[in-house]
């Protein structure tokens, strides 16, 4: 299957780099994260922080990076956060989605590092603009050779990580290995019921093409038979090109494509050019980057549930 997909360049967003030297998540203190009688779990985004806190249960404690709200792929660690890392237990993390966690983990004294990235295939996914590829790998860490990073968009692959993490932890903190295992388990199964809804939610549509502002869902293509064509530019304030607009307004008038979707975590603006101009409807298709009082949802499971019926209904699923 050709599942055409379109890379995005980088454009930092000041305040979310603002953030990033602000406290940890709010689901922790920002007190050093060594000491507190539990296994000590340093995150660095949210899909991290769910497997963390999905399979270590009551035995850890889970400290993330990354604010809610805050777009991940911009973090900065402050010097606190730092302390905590090298103070922690273990870290999870996926390795060349955040430039600045890649660099305090390889500086990092912790015995435990796990990189997600590491526990399932990584995949090149095409480009079709010319260099924007390129160009994209040279300015953002999250697709260093072209590597797409978002395998937790996709409920097979994630998975697969959380069966990894399951292991890892298992070894990491052998007092309480079977209770790791029972909840690596549990995980996966409902992992595997999730893709199981969007195998069967997806099976029977009109369309098989849909529009993002973010190139994050390959590997949810991929899986369902989808293809995604992905705006170029992340930046915001950016506004496409003109041939730009009118290569999706053919694509979407051929391929019957009825949406244009953009994400939580930042402005809605290019979604809204592209559509007014395409005569399209714009919707939320949530990367899950982060969990925030405009998520669709309350953790990863809420959220892709969200997502399966966002699509079934721009994709006119029978």
């Amino acid at each position: 299957m050709n599942v055409r997909r379109r890379l995005i360049p980088a454009a930092a967003v000041a305040a979310a780099t603002a953030l990033g030297t602000g406290t940890l998540s709010a689901c922790s203190s920002d007190s050093a994260a060594a000491n507190t009688g539990k296994f000590d779990v340093v995150a660095s985004f949210y899909p991290m922080q769910f497997l963390a806190e999905r399979i270590g249960g009551d035995h850890v404690r889970v400290t993330t990076l990354t604010s809610p709200g805050q777009e991940p792929h911009d973090l900065e660690i402050s010097p606190k956060q730092i302390a905590a890392l090298q103070e922690s237990d273990a870290v999870l993390y996926l390795k060349d989605l955040q430039p600045s966690v890649d660099d305090a983990v390889a500086q990092s004294p912790v015995k435990t590092k796990i990189d997600a990235g590491s526990l399932t295939p990584l995949e090149h996914h095409g480009n079709e603009v010319g260099g924007h590829a390129a160009e994209h790998d040279h300015e953002h860490g999250e697709e260093e050779g072209g590597k797409d990073p978002h395998i937790w968009l996709d409920p097979a692959k994630y998975a697969q990580v959380a069966e990894g993490v399951g292991k890892a932890f298992e070894k990491a903190d052998p007092k309480h290995a079977a209770d790791y295992k029972k909840n690596t388990a549990a995980l996966v199964k409902q992992l595997g019921e999730l893709d199981t809804h969007f195998k069967t939610g997806l099976a029977d549509t009109k369309s098989k093409v849909f529009i993002t502002t973010h190139a994050a869902f390959g590997y949810l293509a991929e899986r369902y038979g989808l293809t995604e064509e992905a705006i170029n530019g992340l930046d915001p304030e950016s506004e496409p090109s003109a041939a730009r607009v009118k290569d999706l307004e053919k694509m979407a008038e051929a391929d019957g494509v009825t949406t244009v979707f953009y994400e939580t975590l930042v402005s809605d603006k290019t979604a809204k050019t592209i559509a007014n101009d395409a005569g399209l409807k714009t919707d939320v298709l949530d990367p899950i980057e982060g969990i925030t009082d405009r998520s669709r949802g309350k953790d990863y499971f809420a959220v892709q549930r969200a997502n399966l019926k966002a699509l079934q209904q721009a994709l006119g699923a029978k």
